[in-house]
Formats: C-alpha cells, sequence, structure tokens
C-alpha cells in the first residue's frame, strides 16, 4: 500500500479533479488532502472520508504592499506546516492540480525531495503550475496546447479528471432522481461561485423560457448570489416558486446529476466545467469569466468553438435578450443542437482520473 497527498482547493475546478483521482487511489491506497480548511474542498473532502491536513493559505495578491508582505510570510508558514506534515506521515507520492492551496505542499516536495505530479486543467495553465513544473515528475493536462506552455519533457495529455458517476449515469435516471420530466432541459450555472452577469440575464427571461419555450430549467445561482436572485425574482416573476418547470439552487452538491441531466447550458469555461459538460453530451453557451487569471477562460471556450462544440458570449454583451435569443435558437435549429451535442461529446475523456492514478503510482514507485 502507499501513501498520497493529494492537494488542490478554492473551487471546484481545483478540488473535483484531486477528488476525482483520489476516489481511483483509495481503493488500495491511503489518501491525505491537503486544503484550506476555509475553502470548500474542506465539506467536500470530508463528505468523501478522506484524511484531511489544513493548511493557511490564499490567492497572491496582484499589487505591490504589505498585503504582498503578508502573503508571503503566511505562505512560507503553510509550506513549513506542510514539511511537517511530510515528515510525520512520509507520502510516497504527492500530486496536485495547481491553484494557490496546492503551492505550499508542491514546494515543500522540493524541499524535502519528495516526487509530485500536477495537473493544469487549462488551455493557459496557471501561475503555480508553470513556476513548479519543471520540478515534477510528470505533468498532466487537459488540453494539448498547453504542454507547450510547460518547462517539462514527461508532459502528458490526459484530460481533466471526472467523476466516475458520468460514465454510469443516464439522461433518464438524472432527471428522475431530480423529479423531471422526459423533456429540454436547460441548466444555467456561473461555476460553484455563481456568475452575477449570467444570472441577471436568466432572470428577466427565466418566464419566458419555462412558458414560451417550455423548458425545464435548473438554476445554480452561487450562495452569495441566491437572496439576490429570488428578490429579482420575485419583482419579475412572482408565481416562480409554482412553476414546476424550475429548480432554482444557491448551490448543487451533485452536479454530476444536474449535467447528465441537461440538454443545454449556459456555463463559464472554466476547464473542468468544460469537460463534465462534454462528459454530459451538452450543447453549451460560454461566457467566460472575463477577468480569469491569464485570461484562460476565453481561452479554453474559443477551444471548443473551434471545434465546432459551443457557441461563445462575451460578459459584457450577454442580457436577457441575447440569452433568450441564443437558447430559442438552439431549442428550435434541432440540427444544430444535436451537432453540438454529437461534438461535445466526442471531446469528452472519461479515463483521465484512471491514467493520472496509473501515472502516480508509477512515481511513487520510483518509475
Amino acid at each position: 500500500m502507499a501513501r498520497f497527498f493529494i492537494t488542490g482547493g478554492g473551487t471546484g475546478g481545483h478540488i473535483y479533479p484531486a477528488v476525482a483521482v483520489a476516489d481511483i487511489l483509495q481503493n488500495n491506497d491511503e489518501i491525505f488532502y491537503v486544503g484550506n480548511p476555509e475553502n470548500l474542498e474542506f465539506d467536500i473532502v470530508k463528505q468523501k472520508g478522506f484524511k484531511f491536513l489544513g493548511v493557511n493559505v490564499h490567492g497572491m495578491p496582484r499589487k505591490i504592499g504589505f498585503g504582498l508582505l503578508k502573503w508571503v510570510f503566511q505562505l512560507g508558514i503553510a509550506v513549513i506546516k506542510c514539511c511537517v506534515y511530510i515528515l510525520k506521515y512520509k507520502p510516497n507520492a504527492v500530486f496536485g492540480t495547481g491553484g494557490y492551496v496546492s503551492a505550499p505542499a508542491l514546494i515543500a516536495c522540493n524541499i524535502m525531495k519528495i516526487p509530485y505530479m500536477m495537473h493544469d486543467c487549462d488551455a493557459q495553465p496557471g501561475l503555480v503550475t508553470r513556476k513548479l513544473a519543471p520540478h515534477a515528475k510528470c505533468i498532466s493536462t487537459a488540453f494539448e496546447c498547453a504542454c507547450k506552455a510547460l518547462k517539462n519533457s514527461h508532459c502528458v495529455v490526459n484530460g481533466n479528471p471526472i467523476r466516475s458517476e458520468f460514465k454510469t449515469l443516464s439522461k433518464e435516471q438524472a432527471r428522475e432522481i431530480l423529479g423531471l420530466k422526459n423533456k429540454t432541459t436547460l441548466c444555467i450555472m456561473g461555476g460553484s461561485q455563481g456568475a452575477r452577469s449570467i444570472n441577471d440575464a436568466a432572470v428577466e427571461c427565466l418566464k419566458r423560457l419555462s412558458l414560451d419555450l417550455d423548458l425545464q430549467i435548473i438554476f445554480q445561482t452561487g450562495k452569495k448570489n441566491f437572496q439576490l436572485v429570488v428578490e429579482q425574482l420575485l419583482k419579475v416573476y412572482p408565481e416562480y416558486e409554482a412553476d414546476r418547470n424550475l429548480i432554482i439552487k444557491p448551490y448543487f452538491d451533485d452536479m454530476v446529476t444536474v449535467l447528465k441531466a441537461s440538454d443545454i447550458a449556459v456555463s463559464r469555461s472554466g476547464s473542468l466545467s468544460i469537460s463534465e459538460i462534454c462528459a454530459s453530451s451538452i450543447a453549451p453557451v460560454f461566457v467566460p469569466y472575463p477577468h480569469a487569471a491569464a485570461d484562460h477562460q476565453r481561452k479554453n471556450a474559443k477551444f471548443m468553438v473551434e471545434k465546432n462544440a459551443g457557441i461563445y458570449l462575451e460578459d459584457n454583451d450577454i442580457n436577457s435578450k441575447l440569452l433568450f435569443d441564443t437558447i430559442s435558437y438552439l431549442v428550435h435549429n434541432n440540427t444544430k443542437l444535436e451537432e453540438l451535442q454529437k461534438n461535445t461529446l466526442e471531446l469528452a475523456k472519461f479515463d483521465g482520473a484512471e491514467k493520472i492514478a496509473e501515472q502516480l503510482k508509477e512515481i511513487a514507485n520510483g518509475k
């Protein structure tokens, strides 16, 4: 039995790929998850039953000043804590999914001479991946173009690790779980944090999407935006709670069922969202987050459009009319709808987690 540290957090795009790999490894090996107990990963990992090792680390300030100095000190303390974890638990290898949460554990690996592997989910790799890639035993990516930006000769395109339920759950089963009918279903989501621009546009046309197009709509608002969405809906569609076509929640713990139930999705273009949309054979309408690091969401979305596997809308342009017209076009143009669904499914990679777990075990065995 080998022992692994898995690290990554802050957003679902870093957490769920890490958890997917941990799920594969836990059948035969011992797993410790290194993350920030104040973040989303703490609840997700606890539900999974993995042993959680906490580190207090936050995103790096972009401006020079006291905040940056404080962050450097905080990072140093987190690295020391990870070195202590390594001394105590002696992992055979470490797997990180990039982002600031994974940085302390991976820096500690360099100090303590522990082999590590990284996965970056975006077309444009993040800062942590770029800086720590040269010392990694292997780099896994979701996009082939990402390898060109990384200084590591052992770069493998595995696709994003996704949860095993994406392979087994049918559309009919997913709709039954959610209490939905077997008819065209739309998912509106802005990632785990929500998206104000998408929410505002959706609220204004939600009534027409339901009554005029007869769509079932699953709407994830994001926890911080939920109350505002409810207040807005009560003004424009006071009867929304009685509409059997609508499921509106701040956050869905089980996004597998939500996506597998859907035919069309309006979504940000984080790489994990794209991978899960592809695995669900959904026709996506992408609204990239315009302030994403290195503009990676726009690059992800444009890659999908180049593959004829998505529609692209700019965040600054989105409004209720554009959103309604775009969705209406897909609903009334069955050929385009099926073409997008077919092309997303062809881009799906269902075995990313298994491949990464196998590569990580080889690293742990000194290969």
